[in-house]
């Protein structure tokens, strides 16, 4: 992503990798985003997939 260069370098001596850091971090919350997904299904399997959807159908008029 970045090329090596004295500046870069020296700012992760100076600061850390923070890019990898960051992408680190997000491998972290996509899994235990998807673990929670995962109980969350297996616990309410009639549970709307989003906020936006109906808990029951609409009665038919």
């Amino acid at each position: 992503m970045f090329s090596h260069t004295p500046v870069y370098d020296r700012l992760v001596a100076e600061r850390g990798d923070i890019p990898v850091q960051v992408r680190g971090e997000a491998d972290r919350i996509h899994r235990d985003l998807a673990h929670v997904l995962r109980q969350t299904s297996t616990i309410q399997p009639d549970a709307p997939r989003s906020v936006f959807e109906p808990k029951q159908p609409p009665a038919a008029l």
